[in-house]
């Protein structure tokens, strides 16, 4: 938290749409890439000027813009300015930090979200901020490093599968919301995995660092559902969006995303719940475990209770014991003992105890 404060007081004092990136650094130098298409022709190449950009603005044909690394804001300022982006946007693109988000603009749209991807390393659920706006004829997306959840996507471009390529540019932002969506299933998906093991560890065999794993598990799903929850606002007022920018055909593919963001929050809300009632179970396992421990103890303390009763009598050191003067003494008190024994261990098996 006190990481998040430092960096966001970079923007105290200054006006409103001052373009000053907020976040880390996921990349050293800025990456960008042009897809243009429509029905007939496909185009896919890396630029390295923002200004190779600026003539596909107004061509008929459809153009992906994609950014990778967001920290150079006079790429975007320049961007902003050719494209007639407003301020607030620009400011909202270079910080990381915005909730997810959808602004309807005069000729444009934008809208703000999240995706998710697992560190095989450190084992830890990660997420970055991806802006896009969509414009007549264009889309620009704006990541924090390379990688993402796009290539079916690009793969459906380069081969012409299915309608993307005789759709608009409302079509492509809408599979590229529905590619993020689709990637939160397979986030949920391991997770629910991870849940479902460390449930029966927990009932047959609790230990000491299941516990962290749990709290592990916990933040996982904090930090996600704080980033999924809200993308049920933004891709329901793109449903319910009345810009000439998403055509009617669109919105049906809209609502079926809408579906599925929400069947996802059921999901998240579901394993919420099974971590806190695991740790429940992790609680009651370790009393379980003691009381079973207390349980061996008792019953062994219970038996040798008579025991130490006799040869405490007989351990006195008392000069008129009849006993002591009897040859068969000695065995008649193993027999006694033995007798206890045999009872007592009789009766705690009719009891069920052990």
């Amino acid at each position: 938290m006190s990481l998040f404060l430092k960096k966001s007081s970079k923007k105290a004092g200054l006006p409103p749409g001052t373009v000053v990136f907020v976040g880390e650094q996921k990349v050293e130098e800025i990456r960008i890439t042009l897809i243009d298409y429509d029905e007939n022709q496909y185009e896919e190449r890396e630029i390295k000027n923002i200004e190779d950009c600026f003539p596909y603005k107004d061509t008929p044909s459809i153009s992906w813009i994609n950014i990778d690394g967001v920290h150079q804001v006079e790429v975007i300022e320049k961007l902003g300015q050719h494209f007639v982006l407003h301020p607030l946007l620009q400011e909202d693109v270079v910080n990381t930090h915005q909730r997810p988000k959808f602004d309807e603009f005069e000729d444009h749209l934008f809208i703000v979200l999240r995706m998710f991807f697992f560190n095989e390393e450190e084992n830890e659920l990660e997420g970055e901020q991806l802006s896009l706006i969509v414009g007549a004829n264009f889309v620009i997306s704006f990541q924090e490093r390379q990688g993402d959840v796009f290539e079916q996507v690009r793969e459906r471009l380069r081969k012409g599968i299915g309608r993307i390529r005789k759709k608009g540019s409302d079509y492509l932002a809408y599979s590229l919301i529905d590619a993020i969506v689709d990637s939160y299933y397979n986030i949920l998906e391991r997770l629910g995995e991870s849940i479902e093991t460390l449930q029966e560890q927990l009932v047959a065999e609790p230990k000491r660092k299941d516990l962290q794993i749990i709290q592990h598990l916990k933040r996982d799903m904090l930090f996600f559902r704080k980033s999924v929850y809200p993308l049920r606002e933004v891709v329901g007022g793109l449903a319910k969006s009345e810009s000439t920018l998403v055509k009617e055909d669109v919105l049906v593919y809209v609502r079926d995303v809408y579906d599925h963001v929400i069947q996802a929050i059921d999901t998240i809300e579901t394993f919420r719940d099974m971590l806190s009632a695991m740790m429940d179970i992790y609680l009651s396992s370790l009393s379980n475990r003691m009381n079973e421990v207390m349980k061996v103890l008792t019953i062994i303390a219970t038996i040798f209770i008579p025991m130490t009763f006799l040869a405490g009598v007989y351990g006195m050191n008392f000069k008129y014991m009849p006993e002591l003067e009897w040859r068969y003494a000695y065995l008649f008190f193993w027999n006694v003992v033995s007798g206890v024994l045999i009872s007592m261990v009789a009766y705690f098996k009719r009891k069920k105890w052990f």
